[in-house]
């Protein structure tokens, strides 16, 4: 480790010294990252770093020399525990520049003594271009987007990467669609175009992602530049063979990939060559939607309880990861989402397959992660092995695949993926398992993988380094045979080394031997004379460098296999995402035999009619719980029925239920999945809005009344006729007759000029007028049954409207105090009595005429008898002092029975 040298006196000025000069030089290229400079077995940070870590990770912060006479900070983490203490730092939004140790400190000390040990940073890390397991969600994506526009025209590109898997794409987009965009990804840290934040509108939405933002020059974002980026990364003459880019998409793609490529150091990952999405190919769901329809986190950002955490029963991490792209991104083109069906629909008719199938995917490990951190040059033992038994798990998936009586032909998108299963290279795959031993360490360095046999070279060093004592015994009894001197013995010490020692009469025995020329004299002493051979010195300097030729070694036979694994990448890559996806419709096939799903048709019209549909999530719970089975129920919004509901039941009787889960239905639909329903029958939806909740935004200074209207203003600016929306209590932030005016003002808008299929729930029950008028309008409501003043919800949709809220018998069930419950139902009582427009006013003038009614008892004025009560001295009273009192309180009692106190 280097030491900070220590002048005397107590102002040293650590800029002067060599190794403070090499960290400040190093510090000077990461200004804004936190530098972790490697010093022997800990990772050391300075200054303003080690105050921010310090204070980050909760670790000591110490002091060491002096810089321009004030105390260094300084804190360090140890080398093996790395990656705990850098999820910490990403996690709290910073980045880490990690400096290592070029060479070995004792090649340092040959330039002389003042010499420091070459250091660089090897990796810039930042919450998006993360690559280990333990800094990453196995079951999530780790996307790293770049944004990218032309300011005249408005146009924008949203290019994005998960390093981690090789992914790679590319999406057109305008400020219209991009939180929507955004919400679908949800990256870890975006790269933005300086200029295109200019625009307040764009800034707003990156803000609102609350993720990292890195910001950079308009000049990373040439398109030229950016072409021969990507011509040069993936080795083609031209990019028309991935698809026709627009400029800002390349501007987009080049900025990434070159923005990775300086974060890795040269250490590029293996990414795969770059898709362009169509802009329309899915289904737009914009972020409060997103939040309301609890899709992969709840409102209270937990995983258990969303459409995911109940969706998933993948078995791979891959699959996972797969399963919450495609319910953060259903489809919106019939074909491909009929193509998903058609797969998941193969393993759902036949269960035996699907069991099969499942077993061995199960065994898998994480191809895509491991893949990627040996392209990238971080890869380790364990990667190696995880891509050995992927392949060899591979081959018996085709076995099962293809036995003679599973389910044909194969859907053309299982055809494709069987393709990519086939030519995994198994040859390669037998030499890593033949390679590697059974316990493997995390890295490399550490050693001691490759297995005992494999090689003998590397066997016999071993030997030399860890049975040291018994070769050289074993040396010694052949000497000790060969020259018949069975006293031989050989020795070691720090002046000769390894040597052979016997007593002056056995040395002239030794000398006269057939084998006396192989014996070397080297020392003669009073009590013996010493020898020496060619053998013993060749393994004597075998011995002083076994150790690190072992590691050598070993490390020689990594680098040859990872090379392989290195030109074998595409294959691998395309292998890895072939079994995500099979287990992915494996998995789907397996919830839907096990949950009674169906398979829905899915077209071009404009039908939407679920039959019985059921909540997803909500049965699974009802279902754990074992409280009782769902109510399933209807909804036809199809234009041939009426595609605006207007549903209208108390709070608690399971209109929000209802709402979501007709969403929900859609969202499965079209990602690919079969739905909790009898039937089901819908035409694409292009985007698909959901406004139910209240929830206010304190960091923008908004009210929940404000949340509501401007995510009821995104609605109706956006709303197609392809579209789904779903609103609940629409205007109800605000006074009774605005807030029925803005529902009233609401549905119109949606009948006459979004022409959305929709559900629109509401206590406004003059609402229900617009029956009349709205040809397309179909008023619903929830059942309910009321037996002996309480209220029984029925979970039932049926025609019709409510003739009223039952506010104040859920209230009541809620746990209200009584008295409450008591003066509402008076002050409803004369509200409904009504008294002309001014009914509220004559109300309150009469509310003191029953205001005690509802006193609380600590209020009240006390009366007699409460008074006398407490003057009693229980343990004073004699027997015949009690029996008195006690007649004396029954008539007070009695009194106040008669005044009515």
């Amino acid at each position: 480790m280097d030491s900070i040298p220590q002048t005397s006196g107590s102002e040293a000025d650590l800029q002067s010294t060599p190794m403070m000069a090499q960290y400040l030089e190093i510090k000077r290229g990461y200004p804004d990252a936190l530098l972790l400079y490697r010093m022997g077995d800990f990772y050391e940070m300075f200054f303003d770093d080690a105050e921010k870590a310090s204070a980050t990770l909760g670790i000591a912060l110490t002091k060491r020399g002096k810089h321009r006479g004030v105390d260094i900070p300084m804190c360090g983490v140890p080398v093996h525990a790395l990656d705990q203490y850098l999820q910490k730092l990403i996690r709290f939004g910073h980045r880490a520049a990690i400096a290592e140790q070029m060479e070995d400190p004792a090649e340092a000390k040959k330039r002389g003594y003042k010499s420091v040990v070459a250091r660089d940073v090897v990796r810039l890390i930042t919450p998006g271009t993360l690559t280990e397991d333990a800094l990453l969600d196995s079951s999530a994506s780790n996307h790293l987007a770049c944004l990218t526009g032309v300011k005249s025209t408005g146009e924008l590109a949203l290019a994005y990467a998960d390093i981690s898997t090789g992914k790679l794409a590319v999406l057109p987009t305008d400020s219209a669609r991009l939180a929507a965009d955004l919400a679908r990804l949800a990256p870890s840290e975006i790269l933005v175009n300086d200029a295109v934040l200019e625009s307040d509108t764009i800034s707003s939405i990156v803000d609102g992602t609350g993720t990292s933002v890195t910001r950079l020059p308009a000049s990373r974002f040439d398109s030229t530049g950016a072409t021969h980026i990507l011509k040069a990364h993936f080795a083609v003459e031209s990019l028309d063979v991935f698809g026709d880019f627009r400029k800002i998409d390349l501007a987009a793609l080049g900025a990434l990939l070159d923005y990775i490529r300086i974060t890795q150091v040269g250490h590029m990952p293996h990414l795969r060559p770059p898709r362009l999405e169509k802009v329309g190919s899915g289904l737009l769901i914009d972020p409060a939607s997103r939040a309301n329809l609890e899709l992969s986190r709840t409102l209270g950002g937990e995983r258990r309880g969303s459409l995911l955490a109940c969706l998933d029963e993948t078995v791979t991490a891959a699959g996972a990861r797969l399963l919450a792209e495609y319910v953060s991104a259903p489809l919106a083109e019939a074909a491909a989402i009929n193509a998903r069906l058609d797969a998941v629909d193969h393993f759902f008719g036949d269960e035996t397959l699907n069991a099969e199938l499942r077993v061995i995917l199960k065994r898998i490990p994480d191809l895509e992660r491991a893949l990627s951190r040996m392209t990238s040059g971080r890869g380790g033992p364990r990667d190696l092995a995880a891509i050995a038994s992927a392949i060899v798990a591979i081959d018996g998936l085709k076995a099962v695949l293809r036995k003679p009586d599973a389910l044909t032909p194969l859907p053309q998108l299982l055809a494709h993926v069987m393709d990519d299963l086939h030519a995994a290279p198994l040859e390669m795959a037998a030499e890593i398992r033949r390679a590697l031993a059974d316990e493997l360490p995390l890295l490399a360095r550490d050693g001691g993988f490759i297995a005992e046999g494999y090689d003998a070279q590397l066997d016999e060093n071993r030997k030399l380094r860890d049975d040291t004592r018994q070769v050289i015994a074993n040396l010694q009894a052949n000497y000790a045979e060969a020259s018949d001197v069975k006293a031989l013995k050989i020795k070691h010490n720090n002046v000769l080394g390894y040597f052979i020692e016997v007593t002056a009469q056995q040395a002239e025995i030794l000398r006269s031997c057939a084998t006396a020329s192989d014996f070397i004299h080297r020392q003669t002493i009073a009590s013996a004379v010493r020898f020496t051979t060619v053998a013993l010195g060749d393994l004597e300097q075998k011995i002083a460098l076994a150790g690190a030729r072992v590691l050598a070694l070993e490390l020689d036979f990594f680098n040859r296999l990872a090379a392989q694994v290195v030109n074998e990448r595409g294959l691998l890559s395309q292998a890895a995402a072939a079994l995500a996806a099979l287990d992915v419709f494996s998995a789907l096939a397996h919830l839907a035999r096990e949950s009674r799903y169906v398979k829905p048709i899915v077209d071009a019209s404009l039908s939407f009619d679920i039959a019985s549909g059921r909540h997803p999530v909500v049965e699974n719970a009802l279902r754990l719980s074992g409280e009782r089975a769902f109510s399933p129920n209807d909804s036809d919004l199809s234009e041939d029925h009426k595609r605006l509901w207007l549903l209208t039941g108390p709070n608690m009787a399971g209109k929000s239920t209802y709402l979501r889960q007709n969403a929900l239905i859609a969202i499965m639909a079209q990602m690919g999945s079969f739905v909790p329903a009898a039937s089901v029958h819908i035409g694409v939806l292009d985007r698909l809005y959901s406004r139910v909740g209240a929830a206010d935004d304190l960091a923008r200074g908004r009210s929940t009344f404000m949340v509501e209207m401007i995510e009821t203003a995104t609605i109706l600016n956006q709303a197609t006729s392809r579209s789904l929306v779903i609103l609940d209590e629409i205007g109800r932030g605000t006074a009774t007759y605005d807030g029925l005016s803005i529902a009233w003002a609401t549905l119109e808008h949606l009948h006459d000029v979004n022409q959305s299929r929709a559900l629109f729930a509401t206590h406004y029950h003059e609402l229900t007028s617009l029956a009349a008028t709205l040809k397309q309008l179909h008023c619903a409501t929830m059942k309910v049954r009321e037996w002996n003043g309480d209220i029984i919800f029925l979970h039932e949709v049926v025609p019709g409207t409510a003739g009223r809220s039952y506010g104040i018998q859920v209230a009541q069930l809620a746990g209200l105090p009584p008295a409450v419950i008591q003066r509402a139902s008076e002050v409803l009582k004369r509200l409904e009595q009504g008294k002309g427009q001014n009914k509220a006013q004559a109300l309150a003038e009469e509310l003191p005429l029953f205001a005690a009614s509802v006193k609380p008892a600590s209020q009240a004025k006390p009366d007699g008898l409460r008074l006398e009560l407490g003057k009693i001295a229980p343990d004073e009273l004699s027997p015949r002092e009690a029996l008195s009192l006690l007649y004396e309180l029954k008539q007070l009692a009695q009194k106040s029975t008669r005044d009515g106190a």
